[in-house]
């Protein structure tokens, strides 16, 4: 087994987890993976492989979701039946509950049931604010984006089985974004979560943590915020042709219909291309599914718009009303069903794409 740990500018804590690391377990693999710290921290990841690791180095800072797949990458090429558990580097978590992680992964192998192990926090007592608020933002867009609900979505430390590895390789992000779209993703490719406790510990308030709440909270909202920018998009369309379309039949139905058709067609396009990455073959499949979904959307807006306009309220209005209420059941739809990703059809990265993008420094280690 693998405890991969990516790395920022890391303090003394780091090359003292190692130590205990191996310590506890001399038959682990530990891996670093320098994210452009710079030639300051030179002397410090001597120390880590003088420790014992195995260290890999990006040129300048990539983020680190790009550090955990260069990271996997190298796994998978180095060793493909170890599984792979992940740790920050600040030292923040305890070493017998990255063992822990390990033990869960090898549980779940026997079991024949392999899953994402995830390691979850207690986010009572003292706990700093700024991680209160970062953990709170990012569980909320979590249940709003992916429609279940994870205790601590932040957590690093996470155990893959190997087979994960390709699926995990073929995930979108290279910064903090990259951690939650594995857990977006998960179910959509097959992938069972699991989460065990482990120990909260924050050490000088989080300093160390390069977390920025404001900006790495916009990057996780990003799939929710292009799909709402796509969904504004189809709605003024469709609304335009509503009004117009209503205004030279004076047939609600196909009013309601014709424009749908239309501003469903941009909006599968806009969606397939730019809100859920998908490119070449199974748009003929894509295509089935989405009209699926648009016929069972559209069937809940005449219904709904029908009952609104009903009881007296404006056109407009009821359109807006109907809309609000669509719109989450129309992402998780599309996220899980309509463009799903399968875990089997991930590739993994090329044997050398790593080798590009990081150096090792050292060979040695514990191979």
């Amino acid at each position: 087994m693998y405890v991969l740990i990516p790395a920022l500018e890391p303090g003394p804590r780091l090359p003292r987890l190692v130590d205990e690391l191996l310590s506890a377990d001399p038959d682990l693999d530990v891996l670093v993976i320098d994210d452009g710290s710079g030639p300051g921290y030179d002397d410090l990841f001597s120390v880590v492989e003088d420790a014992g690791a195995r260290v890999l180095r990006h040129p300048h800072n990539r983020g680190k979701g790009a550090a955990l797949k260069t990271g996997f990458a190298e796994i998978a090429r180095w060793a493909p039946e170890a599984d792979v558990v992940t740790a920050d580097a600040d030292g923040q978590h305890r070493v017998a509950d990255i063992l822990e992680v390990g033990r869960a992964l090898r549980v779940d192998a026997a079991a024949g049931t392999p899953a994402l192990i995830l390691g979850c926090r207690d986010f009572g007592g003292d706990v700093p604010l700024r991680s209160r608020v970062g953990n709170a933002v990012s569980r909320g867009v979590f249940r709003l984006t992916a429609g279940w609900s994870l205790s601590d979505t932040q957590t690093g430390l996470r155990g893959l089985p190997a087979a994960l590895l390709p699926w995990a390789l073929s995930l979108p992000g290279d910064r903090f974004e990259y951690e939650q779209n594995m857990l977006l993703r998960s179910r959509s490719a097959g992938v069972l979560a699991r989460e065990i406790p482990i120990e909260t510990v924050y050490l000088e308030q989080n300093a160390s943590s390069h977390f920025r709440p404001l900006v790495d909270s916009i990057r996780v909202m990003l799939p929710v915020a292009l799909f709402a920018g796509s969904s504004l998009l189809a709605f003024f369309l469709d609304t335009a042709l509503l009004l117009l379309l209503s205004a030279t039949t004076g047939s609600l139905v196909v009013s309601i219909v014709a424009a749908r058709i239309v501003s469903a067609s941009v909006n599968f396009f806009v969606n397939r291309r730019l809100v859920f990455h998908r490119r070449g073959r199974g748009r003929g499949r894509e295509a089935m599914r989405y009209g699926v979904l648009a016929v069972v959307l559209l069937a809940s807006n005449i219904v709904w718009m029908d009952a609104l306009t009903g009881v007296g309220i404006p056109l407009l209005a009821a359109k807006l009303i109907t809309e609000a209420v669509l719109f989450l059941t129309s992402y998780g739809v599309q996220r899980s069903v309509v463009f799903r990703r399968s875990a089997t059809a991930a590739a993994p990265a090329p044997a050398g794409a790593s080798r590009s993008a990081a150096v090792e420094t050292v060979a040695a280690g514990r191979g």
